[in-house]
């Protein structure tokens, strides 16, 4: 089986309500993402506006100088102006699309299905003349009259496209449907590779792209953190997972994939939620007594990867569905030794309290020392927790500073207050290395004037 990524967050990710890359960060994401071994990079439209065509530019500069290795692309309509800019721009490959479903042709092009077929040829062969390499995406491939869209292949086919991406582009797709199309295609049609372009409008994009991979599609096109136009596409990071664990291929450098993610995070300022796969806060946390249990025993139990595979690392929260199992095993951590009845006592007095979200290692510490009736000497902290009082600029909108805020990596939590300070970010580091990092994170972010650091103590 062969099968790649080719990565669009410049391009379709952009296109997230809200999401506006600077030449510099569309620079870093380009070189982050060929760390980590995309196929392919989507690096924009260069038709849009100057930025996107400095950006591409420059990318496509660092390719040559050998500091970015994956393939480069550029958006194209099926306009001749559009296709003489990516060709000066000497990108890698050409991506021209166009609308072929009836509904497209209709409200759309307003064209008919023979002027559309001609359309197609004409500015395929014309980037051909140009000497670039080709992939004609049918936009709505998966809406349109199946006969018309093999016509619509055979015609980008024939003219010298020599990759055919075929966009489920409002995301109707549904994976028999997609085993079968890409099945039924690269047998009709050999001679081309197909691309995949799954909107997520259906939550359906990793299942559908994994089945059209299974159909014979050879490249996937995603988005890291699955950012894109309404709910956006195929997230890189759960389908690089995913391809791993049922493929056994290594896609990307999976363990890359939370440095890429928190980066996309900072720059698109749109937040990961925690519970999304693979790079988000609660992927590898566990809750549940036994589940933390079948952790502690086997990880197996409730991991279908170990968290290392990703940079990730496992760890269990404690609260009311605590189970003795766990909270022996934090204290351990701590360097606590309980006896069993004092486990069972301090056990009893968290379920005692079932509105608390979660214990902290300093809360379990006091518990203990309740129940003992000793003073307890833990090992030194696993991590500092710090409070940040931030002061904004007076010109600037408060809420889009703690949004900012929020996509930090290590910020757990922020909160807009009244008074000498407007906000206040909670922070986790591990070491005091990590802390200054995080506070110099949080002093670059546009609109922050002065904050001014506190670190929380354990209580001795």
């Amino acid at each position: 089986m062969k099968v790649g990524i080719l990565d669009s967050t410049l391009r379709e990710g952009e296109q997230t309500p809200g999401v506006v890359f600077t030449t510099e960060q569309r620079v870093e994401i380009a070189k982050a993402l060929s760390d980590l071994g995309v196929a392919m990079i989507e690096a924009g439209h260069p038709a849009v506006s100057p930025d996107i065509y400095e950006g591409i530019k420059r990318i496509i500069k660092l390719k040559k100088e050998g500091e970015i290795r994956s393939e480069i692309l550029g958006h194209s309509r099926a306009v001749k102006k559009d296709i003489e800019t990516v060709a000066e721009l000497e990108a890698d490959r050409i991506a021209i699309f166009y609308g072929i479903s009836d509904i497209h042709l209709k409200a759309k092009t307003r064209n008919t299905r023979e002027e559309a077929l001609q359309i197609i040829a004409e500015m395929v062969s014309y980037a051909k003349s140009h000497g670039l390499k080709i992939r004609f995406t049918a936009e709505d491939a998966t809406r349109a009259d199946l006969q018309y869209l093999v016509e619509v292949i055979k015609t980008a086919k024939n003219a010298g496209a020599d990759r055919i991406g075929i966009a489920d582009t409002v995301g109707i797709l549904y994976p028999t449907k997609a085993r079968e199309l890409f099945s039924y295609l690269t047998k009709e049609i050999p001679g081309v590779e197909y691309d995949i372009h799954a909107h997520n409008d259906l939550g359906l994009a990793v299942a559908n792209s994994l089945a059209a991979v299974e159909g014979g599609a050879t490249i996937i096109h995603t988005t890291v953190n699955g950012l894109g136009e309404r709910v956006g596409i195929t997230p890189l990071q759960t389908v690089a997972a995913a391809i791993k664990y049922h493929f056994n291929i290594d896609v990307v450098k999976l363990e890359l994939l939370p440095k890429i993610s928190s980066m996309v995070e900072k720059y698109s300022g749109i937040p990961t939620p925690p519970n999304f796969p693979i790079t988000g806060d609660y992927a590898f946390i566990h809750k549940a007594g036994i589940h933390v249990q079948g952790i502690l025993n086997d990880p197996r139990s409730y991991e279908f990867m170990p968290p290392e595979t990703f940079g990730r690392t496992r760890d269990y929260v404690i609260d009311k569905y605590t189970g003795k199992h766990a909270l022996k095993d934090r204290f351990e951590r701590l360097g606590v030794n309980l006896k069993e009845e004092e486990l069972e006592q301090v056990l009893a007095k968290i379920k005692s309290n079932p509105s608390v979200r979660f214990y902290r290692d300093v809360d379990l510490l006091e518990i203990a020392e309740d129940v003992t009736g000793k003073i307890l000497k833990p090992r030194p902290p696993e991590k500092i927790e710090g409070i940040i009082s931030i002061k904004c600029d007076s010109n600037v909108y408060t809420t889009a500073v703690t949004r900012r805020l929020s996509v930090i990596p290590g910020v757990k939590e922020v909160m807009e207050i009244s008074g000498d300070y407007d906000i206040i970010a909670k922070i986790e580091a591990k070491d005091t290395t990590e802390l200054n990092s995080i506070v110099e994170n949080i002093r670059s972010v546009k609109g922050v004037q002065s904050t001014l650091t506190s670190l929380v103590l354990k209580k001795m």
